[in-house]
């Protein structure tokens, strides 16, 4: 095993890096009015894409089936070497094949090709070499050539697999705006996790969970601070019957002890902060989280129509995972 100085890594990683940016920036070449043909092909279908390829193709095929699903395309991934071997019955009529390869010569390419043609599927070749047999026998071909793979012996598909994921993604997001996706319909796919949470996690899913702390606003300094400290929340509103008139934090009660005058002599009313800010329970809860950041508080008060509800808390929100 050679050994290498910390600045030659460095220098190998940023080549590598600066290698593959440059087969991407190429890419845009290859995009020709055939590109838009094969994304109207999809648009029109009434089956799903089927994406397939060998070794590490597979790897990018794989990942371009997700992104599909994920964005209103419906896919499947069909391993080009399990194609061989029974999992061809997943292929119905209506269903278009993308079919990924660098070489577009390899023997399980050889083989699968002609078995997708007697089939008469439509097939899309996203092809590293135009001279291939299966760019010679697609319906329609996207070139991902690359004129070296970023390895020094120029051997592991390293360029050649960020071609084809780049050219995957065009494709992809050119059907996502074709198709209207909207941010509703992506946080239907992603109910899980933090970013599908930021696009349907609301203040109803999450106020609920705690206290309610209110006082009226005749309540002495000893039922605020009652209240504030039984609920847990740092603050509790300020009721004028059943109207809610202010909120009274832990900071507002400490700023208030620096006051000359007793301390049984405050009211709630005299304390408070008038017309606090204040959510709904309709709001999304990632717009809450920028509001409370904005405004430098912990926590909102929650309103149904006019009527207060609850409190939602900024450690609420960041136990979703919502940052």
């Amino acid at each position: 095993m050679s050994s290498h100085s910390s600045e030659q890594i460095l220098q190998t990683a940023l080549r590598t890096i600066n290698e593959e940016a440059a087969a991407i920036g190429l890419l845009s070449q290859y995009i020709t009015p055939d590109f838009a043909e094969m994304v109207q092909l999809v648009l029109r279908s009434s089956g799903r894409v089927i994406v397939t390829g060998i070794g590490k193709s597979a790897n990018i095929a794989a990942k371009m089936v997700s992104t599909f699903n994920s964005t209103g395309t419906p896919a499947s991934f069909l391993h080009a070497a399990d194609a061989l071997h029974g999992d061809l019955g997943m292929i119905r009529p209506e269903d278009i094949i993308i079919c990924l390869s660098k070489s577009g010569d390899t023997p399980e390419i050889k083989v699968l090709v002609p078995l997708l043609r007697l089939m008469g599927n439509k097939l899309i070749g996203f092809v590293g070499n135009m001279d291939s047999y299966l760019a010679r026998n697609c319906d329609y071909v996207l070139n991902t050539s690359v004129s070296r793979e970023a390895c020094p012996n120029n051997l592991a598909p390293t360029a050649s697999t960020t071609a084809q994921l780049v050219m995957g993604d065009a494709f992809a997001v050119a059907l996502l705006e074709c198709r209207g996706f909207t941010t509703e319909d992506f946080a239907r796919y992603h109910p899980g996790g933090a970013l599908g949470k930021r696009l349907y996690l609301r203040v109803a899913d999450l106020y609920k969970s705690n206290e309610k702390p209110e006082v009226q606003t005749t309540d002495d300094m000893r039922s605020v601070l009652l209240e504030i400290s039984s609920k847990r929340l740092g603050a509790t509103a300020v009721l004028d019957g059943s109207k809610l008139v202010g909120i009274i934090t832990d900071g507002d009660v400490r700023r208030m002890l620096h006051r000359e005058l007793p301390f049984e002599s405050f009211t709630a009313a005299d304390v408070m902060t008038h017309n606090p800010l204040t959510t709904h329970t309709d709001v999304l809860v990632a717009d809450v989280l920028d509001l409370m950041r904005n405004n430098h508080i912990t926590q909102m008060l929650v309103m149904d129509k006019d009527i207060y509800v609850g409190v939602i808390h900024i450690h609420d929100i960041l136990k979703e995972g919502i940052i």
